[in-house]
């Protein structure tokens, strides 16, 4: 046998040489299932990644490291099914850790064909992209906060210009009457301008105090301060503060929220939600009526329903209540049959404490709004819409 020959032999891989290869690869996790989806081969860096020795995952079915919604969803399966029409499967997905955590992956699954052209099992690779999709959330959350800060500004400029400054300027108008003719206006005409007066500049002091306070939240984070709080007592707060209201015009408050159930939200900012909205319902709820406060948790999130039994709105209104333009803003608040410049504060809390607010309604048969806080402090969960590619 030749020189050449003899080296060449010396450096022929063997299976235990890409074995070595591929458990030295800390970065990926690397493991196989068999043709029944249970794992079978788990390399050094899928224990790293995933927490599990290698003894505690060997057996364990494939769908042992996806969430709880990926798993109702079929996407185990579909990953397999794509991979054995396509030749891989790829995918960027969050996966579940031994504790419970999750951490953000590129994957990729193969089928495993033997040299007789049987289907041995699967693999599939794992990268770790935590951080990637972090920072690229990151970047993609300050672009949408510069795209709202222009969308409010001009909102919040449009307010001011129009909707505050012709009712101070009819203010103005009636008090120069009032100073300059005064002697010859009769008493009771004077009561009445006065009157009218007072009426304006408290409605023009109130949506100022709304546009005030929404500014803070959206542009001030250090007035955000999210804590546990039990939803029932603050219901209850609210339904103290409005119950002459509600007494006036013979409508009952209902607190239907378990004393148990909690949210993780800014208190003052809970407070503002459920003051507006219940506040609302009391203004277009007929005497005799009622007002339904509840709540149900869905996976991480309360949501929580205002129902009233009031005229209810229209498609037409229902669909802008959330769009707020300024024309719209200016005919409801003309017209009383929208909720105007609170509900643009209701969103904004809402969006500022990671939840989101719909309404159902008809007229004639009330409405119900729904809004969603998060139960717990929320993680640092990002959606998986956006593909990352594996990189080195």
């Amino acid at each position: 046998m030749s020189q050449q020959q003899v080296l060449k032999s010396q450096y022929i891989p063997t299976s235990e040489f890409y074995s070595q290869v591929i458990d030295s690869l800390q970065d990926y996790s690397i493991f196989t299932v068999d043709n029944d989806l249970h794992i079978n081969s788990w390399n050094s860096g899928a224990a790293k990644i995933f927490q599990y020795e290698t003894d505690e995952i060997i057996g364990q079915h494939f769908e042992i490291i996806f969430s709880e919604t990926d798993k109702k969803d079929g996407i185990p399966q579909l990953e397999i099914d794509t991979a054995l029409k396509e030749g891989r499967a790829l995918d960027n997905r969050w996966h579940v850790c031994k504790d419970g955590s999750m951490f953000y992956a590129y994957g990729v699954v193969f089928p495993l064909i033997g040299i007789d052209g049987n289907k041995l099992g699967y693999v599939k690779i794992l990268k770790d992209l935590t951080e990637q999709k972090k920072s690229q959330d990151a970047a993609n959350k300050y672009l949408q906060e510069l795209e709202d800060l222009n969308t409010h500004k001009e909102s919040v400029l449009s307010i001011l210009s129009h909707d505050l400054r012709s009712p101070l300027a009819a203010i103005i108008g009636m008090i120069e009457y009032l100073q300059f003719d005064f002697d010859n206006i009769e008493p009771e005409d004077a009561k009445d301008m006065l009157k009218l007066i007072h009426t304006a500049a408290k409605d023009e002091l109130t949506m100022l105090d709304y546009l005030v306070e929404w500014a803070r939240i959206k542009y001030a984070s250090e007035a955000f301060t999210p804590t546990k709080i039990e939803l029932f007592q603050y219901v209850e707060l609210v339904f103290n503060t409005l119950k002459e209201a509600a007494a006036l015009k013979e409508i009952i408050l209902y607190n239907k929220i378990g004393e148990t159930e909690s949210v993780f939200a800014d208190k003052k900012m809970l407070i503002s939600i459920l003051q507006n909205l219940v506040s609302n319902a009391l203004q277009h709820t007929p005497q005799g009526g009622k007002i339904i406060v509840s709540a149900n948790p869905k996976e991480d999130k309360m949501i929580i329903e205002v129902k009233d039994t009031g005229n209810g709105m229209s498609k037409e209104i229902v669909e802008k209540l959330f769009t707020p333009q300024l024309n719209a803003l200016l005919k409801t608040r003309e017209n009383k049959k929208g909720a105007g410049i609170g509900l643009l504060l209701v969103k904004g809390f809402l969006e500022k404490n990671g939840g989101e607010i719909w309404v159902e309604s008809s007229e004639g048969n009330g409405s119900s709004f729904y809004f969603t806080l998060p139960i717990d402090k929320p993680s640092d969960k990002i959606d998986s819409s956006s593909k990352i590619e594996l990189t080195n």
